[in-house]
């Protein structure tokens, strides 16, 4: 399942894009609109990771 979902983002290609695009804001855009919902996946990964490793009921 993950599988599939990593490939249908492969498939998008962002030199097309960026290739056809009418001017400079675009091309930011398409960059920042492709990589931040990893950066924020990433983000949010590593905040229930802290959040999980620092709870205060757990006796180890």
């Amino acid at each position: 399942m993950l599988g599939n979902f990593i490939a249908f983002f492969q498939e998008i290609n962002i030199e097309e894009k960026i290739k056809n695009a009418p001017d400079g804001g675009y091309e930011i855009g398409v960059v920042i609109g492709t990589y931040l919902p990893f950066v924020l996946l990433v983000v949010l990964a590593y905040f229930v990771y802290y959040k999980a490793k620092n709870r205060k009921d757990l006796e180890d």
